[in-house]
This record gives structure tokens, C-alpha cells and sequence, in this order.
């Protein structure tokens, strides 16, 4: 089949309170997709159904291929050493460790230490090298650059693209929008139980309109404009400041990024 994940009229209520209200997700093969939503709006929910760490009430969900979860939260003995941790996760799966995978992590260099002792960064590359020791099909990373400074952010990053190149299904939730931008092919969000929009950054954009930031930069600052007409805005802008006498220093202009695109659209389907 083409897609790693089908998810098809997914329902969860908790009492009389409706989370999901007929979720539909197709997720293709070889993909980096990721589930956005704003607080409340059912995101953890719709990823713990998915996953199969929570039951749902009504609809159903396919995963073709083997999985492998990296939580958001997650704990292991507080003196368990991180190389037992990977040893035993491997004996589990009945698997080879794969060591490229490892020294990529720099799994090797908490060697010699405890649990207790990891930052938190540190236990979050370890707790994603357990989700891969199995060399799942479809992976679920859940926050997973939270708590690493920027080297291990950018190592991480290659990390996820060289899964895709081995054709691996990344589903990832983040708060850290840049880094949706930069390693997702489709995006979906979720808002008060329902997805309402599926595709590319680029169709988002589209999707909440043709709107353009103008950055300009002069001796008292800079300032932002939105419009969606750069040349009259430009023309009534500078025409303004040229008559005040005010020096330009630097223009910039853009599309906006997929923080504010996203933050539009959540608050025009509220």
C-alpha cells in the first residue's frame, strides 16, 4: 500500500466532552509529516490513539510496517546506563544494534554514565535511539529536539532526514515551527477535534491568503506592515517617509512564516 498510516473516522470523547470528532489522515510512505495544534485542541489525544496507547471510541487506524514511539515524557530506571538501556531494547526487538545509528546520537559518549545523571538532552537522544533500535518502518517523535542546544538540534535534524532517505514514515509533533518548516513534506492541523488543513507549508500560505510582511528598518528602528499589495504599500510607505525626511537603511519583505500562518488560520476557525 502507498500509505504508512490510515486513519479513518477516528472518534474520542472523555465523559460527555467530544476530542475527536471523526478524524481522517492518510500518511504516505517515506513521508515527514507532522500534527499540529494549539493547547486543548486534541493533538496528544489523536497521537496516543494512533500509536495505540490509548483507546478510541469509534473508526479505525492502519499502520502497515513495524513502529517506533519517542515520547514526549518518558523515564527509565535511575541506574540503568545508557548502553544497557540500548542492549536490552535490542534484545526485546531481536535485533543487531546498529552502531552508525548510535554514534550519530553520541550515544557512546554517556557511556559511563546513570540515567540520573543525563541532561535532558542527553535523554532525549537516548530515549529516540531506543525508538529506532528496532529499525521500525513508521516512527513517532514526539517533541524531540526539546531540551538540546543547537548542535544537537541540527544533528538530530540529519538524523530524521536520513531516515526518510532509507524510506522510513516520520510523524512528528512540535511546538518549534522552524523546524516543521524545515524537515516536514506535509503538515496537518488539528483544531477543536478536526483537521482543518492537510498539505504543504506553501499551500498553507495560499490557504490563509496572499498576505505580505514589509520590514522596514530606519534610524528610529524597524517596523512591520502587513498588506496584500506590496506596491501600493510600498509606494504610500516610503512616499510617507520621504516626506518626513526619514532615511531608509534596509527593506525587506516576505511571506510570513508558518508560526503566523498557522496562528491565522487557528484563530479564524475559532
Amino acid at each position: 500500500m502507498k500509505d504508512a498510516i490510515q486513519v479513518r473516522g477516528l472518534t474520542k470523547s472523555y465523559g460527555s466532552h467530544m476530542v475527536l470528532k471523526g478524524l481522517d489522515i492518510q500518511i504516505e510512505k517515506g513521508e515527514i509529516f507532522a500534527l499540529l495544534g494549539v493547547n486543548g485542541a486534541g493533538k496528544t489525544t489523536a497521537l496516543e490513539c494512533i500509536e495505540g496507547l490509548r483507546s478510541y471510541d469509534s473508526g479505525a487506524v492502519t499502520i502497515n510496517g513495524k513502529t517506533g514511539i519517542q515520547l514526549q515524557s518518558s523515564s527509565l530506571p535511575a541506574h540503568i546506563r545508557p548502553m544497557e538501556a540500548v542492549k536490552l531494547f535490542a534484545k526485546w526487538n531481536r535485533t543487531k544494534i546498529d552502531q552508525a545509528m548510535l554514534d550519530g546520537l553520541g550515544i557512546q559518549q554517556m557511556e559511563k554514565k546513570q540515567y540520573l545523571q543525563l541532561s535532558t538532552g542527553q535523554k532525549r537522544r537516548l530515549h529516540l535511539a531506543l525508538a529506532l533500535v528496532g529499525d521500525p518502518d513508521v516512527i513517532f517523535l514526539d517533541e524531540p529536539t526539546a531540551g538540546l542546544d543547537v548542535e544537537g538540534r541540527l544533528s538530530l535534524h540529519e538524523q530524521i532526514r536520513n531516515l526518510r532517505a532509507r524510506g522510513k514514515t516520520i510523524v512528528l509533533a512540535s511546538h518549534d515551527m522552524a523546524e516543521v518548516e524545515t524537515l516536514c513534506d506535509r503538515i496537518a492541523i488539528l483544531n477543536n477535534g478536526t483537521i482543518v488543513f492537510c498539505g504543504t507549508a506553501s499551500e498553507l500560505t495560499d490557504k490563509v491568503g496572499r498576505k505580505y510582511f514589509i520590514h522596514i528598518r530606519t534610524q528610529q528602528g524597524e517596523n512591520i506592515f502587513e498588506t496584500d499589495n506590496i506596491e501600493d504599500t510600498l509606494i504610500t510607505l516610503l512616499g510617507g517617509l520621504k516626506q518626513k525626511k526619514i532615511h531608509v537603511s534596509d527593506i525587506k519583505v516576505d511571506r510570513g512564516t508558518l508560526e503566523q500562518h498557522f496562528i491565522e488560520l487557528a484563530r479564524r476557525d475559532a
